[in-house]
């Protein structure tokens, strides 16, 4: 399999939507609400949002589920709760607690 490249119009959002999403998500979740003190930085940062993005964020589509969660989604009314906070506290996520 082939990976081809396609240019966009200039100025054409819509034609890259995906990648337009993540990043509008990126900015408003994590980077407008952090000080960046390097680049090193900020690619740390972002390599913990993007495997919590891809991972273990709630997606719409997917009824609020994670895409893959590593513990069972937990029932908010039955079970105790654990908050874990990721990159100095910007994100919170929600698992069962032993």
């Amino acid at each position: 399999m082939a990976i081809t490249t396609v240019k966009i119009p200039p100025r054409c959002p819509q034609a890259n939507y995906y990648a337009e999403r993540f990043v509008l998500t990126a900015r408003s979740e994590l980077t407008d609400h952090m000080l960046r003190l390097s680049q090193r930085h900020l690619n740390a940062v972002l390599a913990e949002y993007i495997e919590h993005y891809n991972g273990r964020r709630p997606h719409r589509s997917r009824k609020l589920r994670p895409p893959r969660p590593t513990h069972p989604v937990a029932n908010l009314h039955s079970q105790r709760i654990k908050r874990q906070q990721l990159p100095g506290g910007l994100i919170t996520e929600y698992e069962r607690a032993a």
